[in-house]
């Protein structure tokens, strides 16, 4: 029976890396809206594994181990391969597994390659960083997996902007430029060691209050501005 307890995070990471697979296969077969959801179920289930890990009191070198070999496939290789079969089929008119044998253009799609590089960098880092036990140095994997999962479910119609190549390209470097600066990121985990009203638990507060709102009114739109909103309410923690 302890051994099933000690294990039932570790399953739970699994289901997580599972979900990452199944996101990499759907990339490939050119079926973004179904890969991204799959990364939202294994940032699920990412999210339960560290939450059971707590409530069970189980914790160990295995588990922390596994848990960053599966965000690096969910939230580093997937979210990689999704941005760059899109960027891909805008770049070319064409799916990825349909031009094989066609001389094809994978610049700039190659550029959103960049996320599980620097996805791998971050993740090791992570695990010998001791600054990052209640905050963050730079911006979590899984943010920017979200962030890169929401695009295939916005209305291009509405939201223009997220179908642009050059967007897309920019966002490609960028984006995983943030994951390894040394920038200190607030986690949401309300303080329970400073009062309610103080200023870092209203930046948290707000966020999800903002991010309840902006997800009501544009769905998966949201999704990027919310990621941009951390950021900038985390900078402002920084100044103040």
């Amino acid at each position: 029976m302890n051994a099933i307890k000690r294990n039932i995070p570790n399953l739970i990471t699994l289901a997580n890396l599972t979900c990452g697979l199944f996101a990499i296969i759907f990339a490939f077969q050119g079926d973004l809206t179904m890969a991204s959801l799959c990364i939202f179920a294994g940032a699920f289930f990412d999210f339960f594994d560290g939450l059971a890990a707590r409530l069970l009191k189980v914790s160990g070198d295995l588990g922390k181990q596994l848990d960053s070999m599966a965000d690096m496939v969910t939230f580093g290789v997937a979210p990689g391969f999704i941005l760059f079969h899109l960027m891909f089929y805008l770049s070319n008119g064409t799916i990825l597994k349909h031009s094989m044998t066609n001389d094809v253009l994978l610049y700039p799609a190659s550029l959103a390659l960049l996320i599980p590089i620097f996805s791998a960098y971050r993740l090791a880092n992570f695990n010998i960083d001791t600054r990052q036990t209640t905050s963050f140095i730079g911006l979590p994997t899984p943010a920017l997996a979200i962030f890169i999962a929401a695009i295939p479910h916005i209305n291009f119609e509405v939201f223009p902007m997220f179908a642009d190549i050059k967007l897309l390209a920019i966002l490609a470097v960028i984006m995983p430029i943030l994951l390894v600066v040394e920038m200190p990121l607030f986690s949401l985990k309300i303080s329970n060691e400073k009062s309610i009203s103080s200023r870092l638990n209203i930046f948290r507060m707000l966020l999800i209050l903002s991010a309840v709102i902006l997800f009501f009114v544009f769905q998966f739109a949201a999704i990027p501005f919310i990621v941009i909103l951390y950021l900038i309410l985390s900078l402002l923690n920084n100044i103040l």
